[in-house]
């Protein structure tokens, strides 16, 4: 194997992987230090295994409310041990797939625990613990994050799980506490309701979206029948663990479960890699970049979760994509992180850009909110999905689009049209006067964009 590279990564998560693949495209020598397997969390025990595991829970959903389409498909049984093998299957194809992107652009994969030695080098000890320098031009540094903990409580993986845990284990818990109501906490409430399981979820619900569409996820949850508990940020002496499960003290009331999943946030991977051997800065135990990635050590760049900028697949690959760019004598455009989307895929799904109502007022912006239910699409009421709603967050003086968040179905691929309205600095009215096709759900950003002035037509 070749030891000279003209750009060298430590790590090949998401972003590490795409941008390996950019920078072979730019005629880069590339190669890309891993311990695990190449894609990362993402791919291995995050996004992809995840939303296999929702799309599962959705399809028992649409069966068992079957009948109302006229399909009567009989006794309807849940197999959630069947769900995570179709999930881990999934995760395997796109393992292989990412394989077969190294192989096509020459991308050499130096498998073993990475250390960097200088802005140069990296010391790989393989799994036969022989050791050997690897050396480049560049270094990104692509190390990922690690599921929060709660300090004096044991995870276990059986009562107590990250989602680390969770993406593997075939066994569904009757009763389950979830903790945190971030993305991960409501994507796995999802998972484990729509499956039959008893649900506790713990924590502030959509600390991250605009109020009100937290507030109708929430009341969307209650009519599923899932149990909140919103704003309590328990410790560890909060919890009891017993012999087949936890308990978990609030006020007055002790909650029974046979396992707790902990989403509460992940923090960078930055120690034990040698950062402080080349005096890599690190800020609240995150790698500090600038706006095109670099660290403030010359040649060394960081991209992905590990600078804690934004922890999102799709956000990484672009930050390796720039990086790689600047490396090649390029001009990207930095990217603009209050213009990427953001989705959770819970049910109902959430796609957020850009600003809060609150977010825009607080920043003094004069504003106008235009909203649309999801019960008057009639494409929403044909697919028999009709919770949630569009709204569009604009400035009232300009009609520059500031914000937009929807709450339910497709929400999550309806919120694209939405990036690109921001990234293109596009007004309420150009939305509005842009034909939607119909009918499609499509149509409520359309709705949302002309009640921004008064004008919405079906409501």
């Amino acid at each position: 194997m070749a030891e000279g590279y003209d750009v060298l990564f430590l790590g090949g998560g998401t972003g590490g992987y795409v941008a390996a693949i950019r920078a072979a495209q730019l005629g880069m020598k590339v190669g890309v230090v891993e311990r695990d397997l190449i894609g990362g969390t993402c791919t291995h025990r995050g996004c992809i295994p995840a939303k296999a595991l929702l799309r599962a829970a959705a399809v028992a959903t649409e069966v068992q409310h079957a009948a109302e389409f006229g399909v009567n498909p009989g006794e309807v049984t849940l197999d959630y041990a069947q769900a995570m093998k179709r999930a881990r299957k999934v995760v395997d194809q796109s393992y292989r797939g990412v394989q077969y992107l190294f192989r096509k652009h020459n991308i050499e994969t130096i498998e073993g625990t990475g250390v960097i030695t200088s802005p140069n080098s990296i010391r790989v000890e393989g799994p036969d613990g022989a050791t050997q320098e690897v050396t480049g031009k560049f270094l990104i540094i692509d190390t990922g994050s690690t599921p929060r903990e709660i300090e004096g409580l044991e995870t276990d993986g059986r009562r107590v799980m990250t989602s680390d845990h969770a993406t593997y284990s075939e066994e569904l818990p009757k009763r389950v506490i979830v903790r945190g109501g971030g993305a991960t906490g409501l994507e796995f409430a999802s998972v484990y309701r729509e499956f039959g399981a008893e649900v506790t979820l713990v924590g502030r619900v959509a600390p991250n979206e605009d109020a009100e569409i937290a507030s109708q996820l929430q009341r969307a949850f209650q009519r599923q029948g899932i149990t909140m508990i919103n704003g309590f940020r328990p410790g560890a002496d909060a919890f009891e663990l017993t012999e087949n499960g936890i308990k978990l003290r609030h006020e007055d009331n002790v909650i029974e479960a046979d396992a707790m999943l902990l989403a509460i946030g992940r923090y960078g991977n930055v120690t034990d890699i040698g950062l402080e051997t080349i005096g890599v800065e690190v800020k609240d135990g995150f790698i500090a970049v600038d706006d095109y990635l670099r660290t403030n050590v010359d040649g060394v760049f960081a991209i992905g979760d590990v600078t804690g900028l934004q922890q999102l697949a799709h956000t990484a690959m672009h930050q390796g994509i720039v990086a790689v760019e600047v490396m090649a004598g390029h001009q990207p455009e930095k990217l603009d992180y209050n213009k990427i989307p953001w989705v959770t895929f819970c049910h109902p799904e959430i796609g957020s850009v850009g600003l809060s109502e609150s977010e825009a007022t607080e920043r003094g912006y004069n504003i106008k909110v235009g909203r649309f239910p999801m019960s008057a699409s009639g494409k929403a009421r044909v697919d028999g999905d009709t919770t949630g709603l569009a709204k569009i967050v604009a400035d009232a003086d300009t009609d520059q689009v500031l914000g937009v968040h929807i709450l339910g179905h497709l929400a999550t691929e309806l919120i694209a049209e939405a990036g690109l309205a921001l990234m293109f600095e596009a007004t309420a009215w150009e939305i509005g006067i842009t034909v939607h096709a119909h009918p499609t759900v499509s149509e409520i950003l359309h709705e949302a964009a002309l009640d921004a002035d008064g004008m919405a037509l079906h409501i």
